[in-house]
């Protein structure tokens, strides 16, 4: 087998390939056994007849078609390799030039990785925000706390903010009742805005029995981006009686003997949570300057596959209904050539952000170990509420264990930048990133932390 590359952009080669008919005997072999068991000739069990008797009844178009079929894919595989093209994405196959017993020419166009100058990767230097930590945070984590702890109480007056109320719902659009909106004995915390708006100007001031009626535009389902006239009926109202601050209170919630011990370990909590969103600034501040500083050439067909699949994500809990998709983007006040060119720029930023990581990963020789892999499937895995096995069983059954390794990998890339970046604080003082780093070198015990800092650079694309 004979193959060239031609290079017809930054991001896309034209591979040719010459394969003479000598390397299709397997392929032929092959070929013959499939055409026999599907082909009755009497005189012969099924798979049995030789090629002659097959050629002779079904002639040789067919037994070429299948040959070709599958030699063509093989066959490129073998010169993506020979050649050490790093390909992106599906690619185009024509077939040039095809002589019986003679020879088989094809040509395959395919987006490639293209070569990207990085700059000076230890030139950095980007500021993040102070750590602020003051006592009304400490004290909001501590009634957060004294909350899940909370008891609720029936009162007798009129609803008001962050009261319980059990309530019954019903909606209806131009006189027709909307039935996805009905419900009764529904639990609602007023003020929490979990439900339509203008539903808690309604039901404070009520009391239990009454009955409010509003007008909403619907965001989800049949009617969306319609108005809707909800009616409310409060069944009950409720008071939540959060227990008292004390050292009575410590001991039950947790494991300190006195209040101040479990603020003060609220306190370090709250300051690691602040230096972790730290670390995410300086991530993200250290890939816009990168991005900045670097050409990126993007390959179409991987962006268009991009701005599909995010379109995809996006219309997926509208059953893929285009008119109903639009209706809610109108409700937020976005419009659906908003929406796409939104797509169209955050799809180039991820598709730059993945082919620079990887530029960057090889030149720093970057790689991933079992355990670093692992740590990926654990965290993902707790994000999704599922188990580390069956986390990977969906990833295996999606063909996308090489994305994860994939993203791993560009998460250390960025990460071996962040550790050579300059970093300071709004009051100029230099910032330490280490404990989410990791150091030069970072050890095993940085995974967890390097993970969940370097964790949202991008989607992989098709590769």
């Amino acid at each position: 087998m004979k193959s060239t590359v031609e290079q017809l952009s930054p991001t896309r080669v034209k591979i040719n390939v010459e394969v003479p008919f000598d390397e299709l005997k397997p392929n032929f072999d092959r070929a013959y056994r499939k055409i026999a068991q599907q082909v009755r000739i009497p005189g012969f069990r099924p798979g049995k007849a030789p090629a002659r008797v097959l050629e002779s009844r079904i002639g040789r178009g067919p037994v070429l078609d299948e040959v070709v079929n599958e030699a063509i894919p093989a066959k490129y595989i073998e010169a993506v390799r020979e050649n050490e093209v790093r390909t992106l994405g599906n690619p185009e196959f024509d077939v040039t030039k095809l002589e019986d017993r003679d020879v088989l020419e094809f040509t395959a166009e395919v987006d490639v990785r293209p070569e990207i100058e990085l700059p000076d990767l230890e030139g950095f230097a980007v500021t993040v925000d102070d750590v602020e930590l003051t006592d009304a945070e400490v004290d909001e984590q501590l009634d957060e706390l004294r909350a899940r702890f909370g008891t609720l109480t029936g009162v007798d007056r009129p609803a008001e903010n962050g009261d319980f109320v059990s309530i019954d719902l019903a909606a209806t659009v131009d006189g027709e009742a909307v039935e996805e909106a009905a419900t009764s004995g529904l639990s609602y915390e007023i003020g929490s805005g979990q439900l339509v708006d203008g539903i808690d100007e309604a039901i404070i001031g009520a009391n239990a029995g009454e009955t409010k009626t509003f007008t909403t535009q619907l965001v989800a389902g049949e009617h969306a981006g319609k108005d809707a006239e909800v009616t409310v009926t409060v069944q009950s109202v409720k008071k939540r009686e959060l227990p008292e601050a004390d050292d009575e209170f410590a001991q039950m919630a947790s494991e300190f003997d006195t209040i101040e011990e479990l603020k003060n370990d609220l306190r370090e909590r709250l300051g690691r949570v602040k230096k972790m969103q730290q670390g995410v600034q300086a991530r993200d501040k250290v890939l816009d300057e990168l991005l900045e500083r670097t050409e990126v050439p993007i390959p179409e067909k991987v962006l268009d596959a991009e701005i599909e699949n995010r379109k995809h994500d996006a219309i997926h809990p509208f059953d893929h209904d285009e008119a109903q998709f639009a209706k809610a983007l109108e409700a937020e006040g976005r419009t659906l050539e908003e929406f796409d060119a939104e797509t169209r720029t955050e799809s180039e930023k991820a598709v730059r952000t993945q082919l620079l990581l990887d530029t960057i990963a090889d030149k720093e020789e970057v790689s991933v170990n079992d355990g670093e892999l692992t740590e990926r499937i654990i965290y993902q895995a707790q994000r999704f509420g599922i188990s580390p096995d069956e986390y990977v069983q969906r990833a295996q059954q999606s063909g996308q264990l090489t994305a994860i390794y994939a993203d791993v990998r560009r998460g250390k890339a960025l990460a071996s930048v962040v550790r050579k970046a300059t970093v300071t604080d709004g009051s100029g003082a230099e910032v330490d990133l280490t404990e989410l780093f990791g150091g030069d070198e970072p050890a095993a015990d940085d995974a967890t932390q390097e993970t969940q800092v370097t964790d949202e650079t991008a989607k992989t694309p098709a590769e």
